[in-house]
């Protein structure tokens, strides 16, 4: 015996037929036609859009009494540079993809946030880069994850969307296909900030004390790992054998800022909707400090950190194993399809509702075509900004301004 079940047909799909029982056979009109498309779900909307762009630069336990005045000043500033950079854009009439773009690479570019110059380092020393850029208006996309010489890995994701057949890239792959495109490849000095290096070696640490055995009296002291050095080859400190059924290492566990020591996701991403309707989403990230074995977060998946359509845009900042099971931005653009909530209320049940009854912490910024935007965040704080027609940035880190 079958389960029971019932079919929910589309509007537009509704729509068509009921126009064409109505018309006489063989009569349809012009007028009809025009009425059927107004009825669609994806149609542009009748007034114009609200344009404007949305930016984060992740999210987490961030407390005030941990962010300096000078820093929180400095990051305030970046914030606002990236929002001008994506209104500079759109005023003139570009495209939302153009305008994420420049909102990201001013962010990749400040060592302020955990993408491009300022990612973290990984367990061995290296920093690996992740990146997605997703276009509304033809859901074309591009993805690059664990490179680790791309200057700016957002612009080498536009490059994948727009110069391959492909949607993602990992790794050397992803590189030799930059120097196929003209795309210079940086050393990997120009990703060390000792801010980060620092970060590093306090997990290392911590690690390395979580895993020792209890010392005893008279027993010499453990062998210790040999110091990493930025850019050298990989060397993994000395683990104890791992426990069967037990994770070996807290670095596959969300990451610790190494400058406040908050609890933090350091990711960066842009929304935006420009004058002629159309939607973009990008993200960018660094990763976690001290992660291991190639781990990729959910920033360069299509649907789970990164997500645009005709109607719906969202880039995500959180635990990324949450957002990649729980396709948090695609399930977001989808209660806006599917159920037409009003975009705040369709991003507060995932984020507020959804992830929160999973365990899984984090936030998303997110715009609708007619310009509405959502940031709803579970944790204590998140940096984020707005900007509209006028021009006027917005940028507010905690829970209030």
């Amino acid at each position: 015996m079958f389960p029971s079940f019932s079919l929910r047909p589309h509007r537009s799909l509704l729509a068509g037929t009921a126009a064409l029982l109505l018309a006489p056979l063989g009569c349809a009109t012009s007028t009809q036609a025009r009425d059927e498309a107004a009825l669609r779900t994806d149609a542009p909307p009748k007034v114009k859009p609200k344009w404007g762009l949305v930016i984060h630069g992740g999210a987490g336990v961030i407390s005030r009494e941990n962010l300096s005045p000078e820093r929180e000043a400095a990051m305030r500033a970046v914030l606002t540079q990236a929002l001008q950079a994506g209104h500079a854009v759109l005023a003139k009439g570009g495209r939302s993809l153009d305008a994420v773009t420049a909102a990201i690479r001013v962010l990749e570019d400040s060592p302020y946030f955990n993408a491009g110059k300022g990612a973290v380092f990984n367990h061995d020393g290296v920093n690996e880069l992740d990146a997605a850029l997703m276009d509304g208006k033809t859901r074309a996309a591009g993805a690059v994850a664990g490179v680790r010489h791309i200057q700016n890995p957002i612009d080498l994701a536009r490059l994948v969307m727009e110069k391959s057949p492909h949607v993602m890239m990992v790794g050397d792959g992803a590189e030799a296909f930059a120097q196929s495109q003209g795309m210079p490849l940086v050393d990997a000095k120009y990703f060390y900030t000792e801010d980060r290096w620092q970060g590093l070696q306090r997990a290392l640490e911590q690690e390395k004390a979580k895993a020792a055995p209890p010392v005893t009296p008279g027993t010499p002291p453990a062998t210790q790992p040999p110091p990493v050095t930025p850019g050298a080859a990989p060397v993994s400190p000395v683990q104890p054998p791992a426990t069967p059924g037990k994770s070996p290492a807290s670095s596959l566990e969300p990451g610790v800022d190494p400058v406040t020591g908050d609890h933090k996701f350091g990711t960066v991403g842009a929304v935006a909707l420009d004058q002629e309707g159309n939607l973009a989403a990008g993200t960018s990230t660094g990763g976690m400090t001290n992660k291991r074995f190639g781990r990729v977060g959910d920033s360069p998946i299509i649907g789970a950190g990164t997500y645009a359509d005709e109607r719906c845009a969202v880039s995500a900042t959180g635990h990324g194993e949450f957002f990649i099971r729980y396709t948090v931005a695609r399930d977001i653009c989808a209660r806006v399809e599917y159920q037409d909530l009003p975009l705040p209320e369709a991003a507060n049940v995932v984020i507020l509702d959804v992830l929160v009854k999973a365990g899984g912490e984090g936030g998303v910024i997110a715009m609708d075509r007619e310009g509405n935007v959502a940031m709803p965040f579970n944790s204590s704080g998140m940096y984020r900004g707005s900007i509209g027609e006028d021009g006027t940035p917005s940028v507010a880190i905690f829970q209030g301004p």
